[in-house]
């Protein structure tokens, strides 16, 4: 998992492939999650984003890797 913040974009990776993504934006970082209708939500730091991804899974889903791009 990287912790780089420079980047603009991670992508959140499961063991079935990718669930999500975060971007980074001028509010924050933003979170898109895959199969879901609407926005993920925008989050103050990429901890909070990365957090937000993986309770989005459900509660007994393995913690994604996350992939900067």
């Amino acid at each position: 998992m990287t912790n780089d913040t420079t980047t603009g974009t991670w992508v959140a990776v499961g063991p079935a492939g990718a669930v999500g993504t975060i971007h980074r934006t001028a509010d924050g970082f933003a979170v898109e999650l895959y199969g879901r209708r609407g926005p993920g939500g925008t989050y103050p730091t990429l901890q909070s984003a990365k957090g937000a991804v993986h309770k989005a899974m459900g509660p007994l889903a393995e913690r994604p890797e996350f992939r900067a791009h």
